[in-house]
């Protein structure tokens, strides 16, 4: 399992960013994907979930109506559009194949005016 995070950075708050994560090493579109977050000195926090046809999308409270998951199974690619940015939204955001243990090496998104 191999996932390569991309897209993070730093944004002033209200701002938005969108996130991408490639997969490659297993079948993708039989997977459901998540998004996992670790803010500075925190432990992990799990923020977004979608089944493997796309149809199913999940969301913690805490990002539910700002956050969008996504996914393009012919490209073996998932997305999070990340938009009305919190300075709380700060973290090293992580793609997750939880079922086959694969996580991505993490991508940074500062949000900070």
């Amino acid at each position: 399992v191999q996932l390569v995070e991309s897209g993070g950075g730093l944004v002033q708050p209200g701002g938005s960013l969108r996130l991408s994560c490639a997969a490659s090493g297993f079948t993708f579109s039989s997977y459901y994907m998540s998004w996992v977050r670790q803010a500075p000195g925190k432990g992990l926090e799990w923020v977004s979930d979608i089944n493997s046809g796309g149809a199913g999308t999940y969301y913690a409270d805490s990002v539910k109506g700002r956050f969008t998951i996504s996914r393009d199974n012919a490209k073996n690619t998932l997305y999070l559009q990340m938009n009305s940015l919190k300075p709380e939204d700060t973290a090293l955001y992580y793609c997750a194949n939880i079922i086959a243990d694969g996580w991505g090496q993490g991508t940074q998104v500062t949000v900070s005016s």
